[in-house]
């Protein structure tokens, strides 16, 4: 019997052992709509949810968690069944995403857990921009990030969009703005974005001054419109 206990209390501490690590490398993520109208709120992974303005929507991806992304769409019409279409980030015409969503859109980006716990996060305007927003940890780090200038009224002419500013590699799909050998540097457009927002990622090989850490288990808050 003793033999049996002492297993039975070893595979109790066992599991106290991975519920705490569990708790502790999860992060809770509070999205909030400051904004004056209404915007629909998107999380790969997490769904969405229209966000009236003050309202807020909480999600809690788990520990490990990458390649994630929160942003706001903007002018959406859905049906009963949670299908329509966005004006900007529209993610296959689904009030619930699965899929990221189209530019342009302002983007957090995060990935849980990663070298040494560390937790990494950023702005991109990558797929360009469509709301300011602020990505900021609530406790145990002290380093946000905002991008709030007024890219949507100051965006040139050629990257204009309803809604929303474009990144030049959605209107010119050339390798001088997306990057896609890998090989790429700053351009006059990826500055007028830079020169704005200095945190945040103006094109694909922009890491040095655009990705920021925090400890593993810290939680977070994304506001649309700060």
């Amino acid at each position: 019997m003793g033999f049996l206990k002492s297993i039975s209390i070893s595979i109790f501490i066992f599991s106290l052992v991975s519920l705490f690590f569990h708790y502790t490398g999860a992060a809770t993520f509070e999205i909030r709509n400051n904004c004056p109208f209404t915007v629909w709120a998107a999380a790969v992974p997490g769904g969405g949810m229209q966000l009236n303005s003050g309202q807020t929507w909480t999600i809690n991806p788990g520990a490990g968690t990458k390649g994630a992304r929160i942003w706001a769409r903007t002018g959406c019409n859905f049906d009963g069944s949670g299908r329509g279409k966005c004006q900007t980030g529209d993610c296959n015409g689904l009030l619930q995403c699965q899929a990221y969503g189209a530019p342009p859109n302002t983007l957090a980006e995060y990935a849980l857990n990663q070298f040494s716990n560390l937790d990494f996060f950023d702005i991109s305007l990558v797929d360009g921009f469509n709301v300011p927003m602020d990505f900021s940890p609530t406790g145990g780090c002290a380093r946000g990030i905002r991008c709030t200038a007024d890219i949507n009224g100051q965006c040139p002419n050629e990257l204009k969009a309803p809604d929303g500013c474009n990144n030049p590699c959605t209107v010119y799909k050339t390798n001088e703005y997306c990057c896609n050998s890998g090989d790429c540097v700053p351009t006059n457009y990826s500055k007028f974005f830079k020169d704005r927002c200095p945190d945040a990622y103006s094109y694909p090989k922009d890491d040095q001054t655009s990705t920021f850490t925090c400890p593993g288990g810290t939680n977070y808050r994304v506001v649309f419109c700060p």
